[in-house]
């Protein structure tokens, strides 16, 4: 069991430069639940309320949601070391616009709200960690939509795979194109054009 929490402790180590004391690495077993998702099922649907962030030990899943024209597009992606969950709907209790779906058997550690703000005053390096992540986050954002509004499909692919390399292969191509905002048929004529380079 405590074998599942490791890659979460090395995670917070990492992100705050700090050490975990045993102590803290149990406030942390008791606050974070373990769950087992399989492939195509759903961590959150659309219309629920996103309780629990998740940080992925093992596994790949994605947040998407479906246009007025009925086309999926995909906001986000989670690999293992990273947190999946809609922040809109779990900060603010609201019903959420999107789903998140799986789309590798994985195994999650999720922490509730009210989990996560204890958390926060009991382990310093926790806190640290949070602070770290949500200062990332805000540039990653900021890339995105610069991405989104100034970039031509190739470019967009381009800074893609310098930013993300390692989830070019655990995603179905139809997916990648649907976050990059290019349609599957764009996407496939670009990786055509790299191969025959």
């Amino acid at each position: 069991m405590t074998v599942l929490y490791e890659p979460l402790y090395d995670y917070i180590e990492t992100k705050s430069g700090s050490n975990l004391t045993p102590e803290e690495k149990l406030h942390i077993q008791l606050f974070f639940k373990p769950k087992h998702l399989r492939k195509r099922q759903y961590l959150l649907q659309e219309g629920d309320i996103c309780k629990d962030m998740s940080f992925i030990v093992k596994g790949a899943g994605r947040m998407f949601g479906l246009n007025d024209k009925g086309q999926e597009y995909t906001m986000r992606f989670g690999i293992e070391n990273w947190w999946l969950g809609d922040y809109e709907s779990y900060n603010y209790s609201i019903p959420s616009r999107h789903n998140i779906e799986m789309v590798e058997d994985s195994d999650l550690l999720q922490i509730s709200k009210e989990g996560l703000q204890k958390l926060t005053s009991l382990v310093p390096a926790f806190d640290a960690m949070i602070k770290e992540i949500d200062k990332k986050g805000v540039v990653a954002n900021q890339k995105r939509i610069y991405s989104s509004i100034s970039l031509n499909a190739e470019e967009k692919y381009d800074a893609f795979l310098k930013s993300y390399p390692k989830i070019l292969n655990r995603f179905p191509l139809v997916m990648i194109a649907s976050y990059l905002g290019i349609s599957p048929e764009t996407l496939s004529r670009i990786r055509k054009n790299i191969l025959n380079k």
